[in-house]
């Protein structure tokens, strides 16, 4: 198949990369244009605009957040440009907002737009190893499944609505948020007994809380290990944010996403929005 993909940073790179040898024809743009030296090499083709990436029939993004897919494709008049028929499948974690006002863009100048955002760090999405969370037409996801299984382990079809899709994907890097904070509250009283941590997250991740957040970020709490980031604090806040927006458009409250808004607020007015958003875990005194 012939996709293009938008965005060849830490998680767009790899993507692009293995649809290339998973044998698929790969046109590829970046706003810094170096960044797709090394595909280029592989054989992928450079675009040199965002409307020549679009010409392509499936166009994969993967941008850091609303403003920049914004400014990339709602304001720039790409889509009045792109082929009828054309599919968008936005893999970036976006507002619901910004997914229905995306939606709705796309059909004004009938391009197919699907929300597909993924759970997965870089080294799973080296692996062609993601979890793809897909909402949107089904005919639409149909079609571009060939490509979704180039670059992950399985696709969860989330519903009719993109904003299905980033709900789900805000929800879990929510719940990530929470377990960073319980554990970074465990350890601070952990140590404060005299417990060695590491000790005190490999016995618990061994018997009550097995799995990659637990394992993962305890260890990197225990250990004070923030660099390199997998996901800064940065980060780690604007989809807080997103979170307590998509409980706020329903009426619903976060009591401990508000506590952890004041925590992230913390961290990076410490200079951490560079490190990996364990690093929260320095709010709690140790």
């Amino acid at each position: 198949m012939d996709v293009a993909v938008i965005g060849l940073g830490a998680m767009g790179n790899p993507i692009a990369r293995n649809l290339l040898e998973a044998g698929h024809t790969v046109t590829v743009w970046n706003r810094t244009a170096a960044a797709a030296d090394g595909l280029v090499a592989s054989g992928a083709r450079r675009a040199a605009t965002v409307a020549e990436a679009m010409a392509v029939p499936v166009v994969f993004s993967m941008l850091s957040d609303d403003r920049a897919v914004t400014e990339t494709f709602l304001d720039s008049g790409v889509l009045a440009q792109a082929s009828p028929g054309t599919v968008h499948v936005n893999l970036a974690t976006v507002s619901a907002d910004l997914a229905r006002e995306a939606a709705k863009a796309h059909a004004e100048h009938s391009v197919g737009y699907l929300a597909a955002p993924v759970f997965g760090r870089v080294p799973v999405a080296e692996a062609g190893a993601l979890n793809i969370l897909v909402a949107g037409d089904r005919a639409l996801i149909e079609r571009v499944q060939p490509l979704l299984d180039a670059i992950g382990s399985k696709t969860w079809l989330l519903g009719d609505r993109p904003e299905q899709a980033n709900v789900v994907k805000i929800l879990g890097n929510y719940l990530i948020a929470c377990a960073i904070q319980s554990l970074s509250e465990a350890v601070s009283v952990a140590e404060a007994h005299g417990i060695d941590s590491p000790h005190l997250i490999d016995l618990l991740t061994s018997t009550l809380f097995p799995g990659p957040v637990y394992t993962g970020y305890g260890s990197a709490i225990a250990e004070r290990r923030y660099q390199p980031a997998g996901f800064t604090t940065e980060l780690g806040r604007k989809d807080l944010h997103l979170a307590l927006a998509s409980a706020a458009d329903r009426d619903i409250r976060l009591p401990i996403g508000e506590v952890l808004r004041q925590v992230f607020e913390q961290a990076l007015a410490d200079g951490r929005g560079s490190d990996d958003w364990a690093a929260i875990a320095e709010q709690q005194p140790r």
